[in-house]
Formats: structure tokens, C-alpha cells, sequence
């Protein structure tokens, strides 16, 4: 039984660039790796929505790779390209014959099985090498595995390989896969595994995978570096040291590590890749990891809210991408309903007869303070920051409703300078000793038909509103601009207003038109809101 080591660094590590290696990159991987002696080496990917580029190792037909690759010595090594099922058609692959390519692998999900192995059929009789890539393994349960190998023996490729997309596995659930997908697999075909290292486990799985004991032929992936999707790949020069040391190969770990240093510190500079928070928490919650880039871009939750709200994902939408299911199960969430009539009349009472002055995060908090300290001066009205303490200006009460933002100033506030001011928070906030002084029901103040439903500004108007204000002044509430800084503190800025400055503004726009009749607004300061408060 031999212990294959296959590269991919030119096809999954193409996810940080684009595929852009550059051609004298792409050729110094290829030699390097041809000259280490590894068994097999992908190029990259086959797809048919591309076009040519010499630069890129993702193609359109097998033909482009005759270009790049046709010429260069491919040694002992087995060259191979990947299809994603349903990405590249049949007919952009000439003969096995007519190519430079030996092999093509052919990834699917679990529901595309059936025609993803009628189309490795259709491959394997180009003459290729076929192998069976079935993504996200830990998505099958033990009979869907058992039917996933009773189609791969009717195919008989050359090999069937495990992927753990998501970075899932650990030793003992990759141990049980194998063990019942083993006796089911004809033995004549190998079984590979491609590891991600969303929990740092992508080695020690590949280690695992090497030391199964099964009888047959085995294949690991790895990539210099560990360069590659998510959090990046089991790297192929620790498996190479280690087939090295327990195997009996003889890899070139040197040339490993001259590629990694003329081609991919370059790269890995401008662009890094590898464990990180964002795909721990991905694989710890079992889901696709966009949905952690839409929670965490909110910059609203804690992580401890993030984890609560992925859990609440259904099992059958765990490794989808079901963004309007998210979105009510954030809004669902931060609807932590109470009875706030109480709170609703004694915030009545405190603001009774007060002229309001609401202050925001926005650059003019700095570059406008005389105006706003004038007007202080001359109005003497009630100050109410919104989820964040000025630096020069003392205020009356403070509103908050986003709970990341209370959490990074929660100590701040134990200060005696701050005893006996009143907070009114939103009751998706919780205190961390005690209760606020004030707490209204977030649910009533969100706008859930908006794209962004949760505005503080808009929040704390439709709360003034609500409770008999007739007029409110705001400073630092500047609106959105796509090229200059949002907010004084750089710290505070969201991912996505830039991108989103022209809905917002609009957005805001509606909301003080809306306005009109029910409450004077007055700007302090210069921003993008001023035309809808003008009759």
C-alpha cells in the first residue's frame, strides 16, 4: 500500500489572488514542486467562464494548460487540474491523449452526487485519471457516505477523496468517516483527503489520514504554506517532513522551501492567509462562513451574541448562504421584548419641557466644536450622546443600543464621574453589573423594512418622538461620504458605510421628512440631512 502527497497550491491557494500567480511565479511552483518529488501537482482550476490568461491558472479548456504547462518537464509527478461539477462541460476537455494534463478532479456537494459521478464517467473515458471530490464531507451522515461510495465503484475512478471545506474535522471524526467509508470502497481505488485549517487541525488530520492503517492506496493535499481557502490548507512541506521521517520518502523539503520564499511571501504579504477568528468561529458554529462576515460586519453584536445567533441557524441552512434567514434571526434576537411603559413615562418626565440636543459620532464633533459648544452656551439644552462618551462636551444621558459599543466602554462608565447618569439602553443591551436606569424595547424602534433596520440616530428620534419632544438638535451627525472618514475616532468606523454612504444618506433623508409635522429638527452642524428639514 503506498502514501501519495498531492500539491495544490496553484489551484486552492488561487482563492487569495484570483488565481493571479504571474507567469514566472506559476512556472518556479511547478519546477520547484516537480523537483521535490511530490506524486502529484493540480494546476489549478478548469472553468469555462474564464478566459485565457497566461498569468492565471484558472482556464477555460484543457488546451490552455497545453500552453503554460505543455513544454515545462513534468518528471515523475501526475499533473491534474480540478472541475467544480457544473463549471466547465465535457467538451472543453480534449483526450487524455492530446493533453498535458494525467488526471482531473472533480468536486460536487452532496446534493449534485448522482450527476457529478455520471460526469466523472464521461471524464474517465477522455482517459484521464478521475478523482471523486466530495466536498464538505462532514455534511453526509453514515448511509449518505455508504450511498456516495456505491456510486463511485459503479464510476471506479482513480481515487475518491475526502474534503473538509469548512475546516470541521477532528482526528476522531475523520478516524470514523474513514472507517465507514473503507470497507465500502473497492480496493483497488485510493482514498485521498484535503484538510482545512479552520481549527489549526489541518496537519494534525493529515497525519491522521496517513496513519489510518487502511489497506489501500492513500492520498493527502497539502499546500506550500498552507496557502489556500478560509483559513488555508494542511501545508504540504510539514506532511512532506513528516512522510519523510515515518514513510521512507525522500521529498525535497529545500525546493518546498524556496518556492514558498521566491513566489508566495510576495503574495502572503499583500494578502494573508491562515487561521483566523473569523474561520474559527465559522467551524465552531458548524456554518458557512459568510454568515459570520454579515454578523460581525454589523458591529453591533459581541462575539458571545454572534455564537448565540449561528447556533439558532437550522441545520439544513448551516452551510448555505440564506442571508434573509439571518436577518430575522438577528433581528429576532435583538428583540428582547420588556415592559417599558414605566421606563417610556419617566423619560417622558426628564425631558418634559427640555430642548434636546442629540450628539453623534461624525468628524464635525471636532472640527465644529466651537459652533457646538456655542450653542450649548446660548440653548443650555438637555445632551444625549448616542453609544459613545464625547470627549468635550458633558452630557445629560446617554442612549445606547448597539452592545459591542457598550462592552468597549462599559469601564469607562464605573467612573465616578459618570455615577447617577442616566442611560437609557435599547433591551438587546445588557449591563455588565446590574440594570440601566432606562430600558426600552428595541423591536419598537427598528426599522425592519430598512436595509440597515437598526439606525441609532433613527432610533433615538423615533424614541424622542414617542415620548412628547417637539424639537431636537443634532451635532456629529454628518451623514455618509464614500472617500473620507465617517467618524472622529477611526476606531468607530463600520466596514460598510463607505459602500453604502449614498443608501444611508438617502435613508436618512426619508426618515427626517417623515418627520416633518411630528418634530422640529435642528442640525448644528453641517451634513447630508439638512435638505429634508427644510419646508
Amino acid at each position: 500500500m503506498e502514501h501519495y502527497l498531492l500539491d495544490c497550491t496553484l489551484r486552492d491557494g488561487g482563492y487569495i489572488n484570483d488565481w493571479k500567480f504571474g507567469r514566472d511565479n506559476i512556472a518556479n511552483i511547478f519546477e520547484r514542486q516537480v523537483s521535490s518529488g511530490v506524486d502529484a501537482i493540480e494546476v489549478g482550476f478548469l472553468d469555462e467562464r474564464r478566459e485565457f490568461d497566461p498569468d492565471r491558472t484558472i482556464q477555460p479548456d484543457t488546451t490552455c494548460y497545453d500552453k503554460i504547462f505543455g513544454r515545462m518537464d513534468h518528471g515523475n509527478a501526475l499533473v491534474v487540474a480540478m472541475i467544480d461539477f457544473g463549471t466547465c462541460g465535457i467538451e472543453h476537455l480534449s483526450p487524455c491523449a492530446e493533453s498535458c494534463l494525467d488526471g482531473i478532479r472533480v468536486i460536487f456537494k452532496k446534493e449534485k452526487m448522482h450527476a457529478a459521478i455520471a460526469f466523472c464517467k464521461q471524464v474517465k473515458a477522455l482517459g484521464y485519471k478521475v478523482f471523486s471530490q466530495a466536498v464538505s464531507i462532514t455534511s453526509y451522515n453514515d448511509d449518505e457516505l455508504r450511498e456516495l461510495v456505491g456510486l463511485v465503484n459503479d464510476c471506479h475512478p482513480y481515487a475518491m477523496s475526502m474534503v473538509d471545506t469548512y475546516g470541521l474535522l477532528d482526528n476522531a471524526m475523520l478516524s470514523h468517516i474513514i472507517s465507514v467509508i473503507d470497507p465500502c470502497l473497492d480496493r483497488d481505488i485510493t482514498l485521498g483527503f484535503h484538510a482545512h485549517n479552520n481549527f489549526q487541525l489541518g496537519y494534525s488530520n493529515a497525519v491522521t489520514m496517513l496513519n489510518s492503517g487502511i489497506q489501500r492506496d492513500v492520498l493527502v493535499d497539502g499546500s506550500l504554506y498552507g496557502m489556500g481557502k478560509s483559513a488555508g490548507n494542511a501545508p504540504i512541506e510539514l506532511i512532506a517532513m513528516y512522510m519523510n521521517a515515518h514513510f521512507g520518502k525522500r521529498y525535497d523539503v529545500d525546493q518546498m522551501q524556496e518556492a514558498i520564499v521566491t513566489s508566495l511571501l510576495d503574495i502572503y504579504k499583500v494578502e494573508p492567509w491562515g487561521y483566523k477568528l473569523f474561520y474559527y468561529i465559522a467551524a465552531a458554529n458548524s456554518c458557512h462562513p459568510n454568515y459570520v462576515s454579515y454578523l460581525m460586519n454589523k458591529r453591533t453584536l459581541s462575539i458571545t451574541a454572534i455564537n448565540e445567533i449561528l447556533q439558532r441557524i437550522p441545520e439544513e441552512e448551516k452551510l448555505g448562504k440564506n442571508m434573509k434567514m439571518l436577518e430575522q434571526l438577528y433581528l429576532d434576537y435583538q428583540s428582547q421584548a420588556c415592559n417599558d411603559a414605566e421606563a417610556l413615562r419617566q423619560i417622558a418626565a426628564l425631558l418634559e419641557g427640555r430642548n434636546v440636543l442629540m450628539l453623534g459620532p461624525g468628524t464635525t464633533m471636532e472640527s465644529e466644536r466651537d459652533a457646538i459648544q456655542a450653542y450649548i452656551e446660548q440653548n443650555h439644552p438637555f445632551v444625549i450622546s448616542i453609544n459613545y462618551i464625547p470627549r468635550d462636551f458633558q452630557i445629560d444621558a446617554m442612549f445606547i443600543s448597539n452592545a459591542q459599543r457598550y462592552r468597549q466602554m462599559a469601564s469607562r462608565l464605573l467612573d465616578k464621574c459618570y455615577d447617577g447618569l442616566p442611560i437609557i439602553a435599547t433591551s438587546n443591551v445588557t449591563r455588565t453589573g446590574g440594570k440601566f436606569p432606562y430600558v426600552v424595547n428595541y423591536s419598537s424602534l427598528i426599522d425592519a423594512e430598512a436595509e440597515f433596520p437598526d439606525n441609532s440616530m433613527v432610533m433615538l428620534c423615533k424614541l424622542l418622538c414617542s415620548v412628547g419632544v417637539k424639537a431636537v438638535s443634532l451635532a456629529g451627525f454628518d451623514g455618509y461620504t464614500p472617500d473620507t472618514m465617517n467618524y472622529f475616532n477611526t476606531n468607530m468606523e463600520y466596514s460598510f458605510v463607505k459602500e453604502k454612504a449614498d443608501s444611508l444618506n438617502q435613508y436618512g433623508k426619508a426618515f427626517f421628512k417623515s418627520l416633518q409635522g411630528k418634530m422640529d429638527v435642528h442640525f448644528v452642524t453641517k451634513t447630508q440631512y439638512q435638505e429634508a428639514t427644510q419646508a
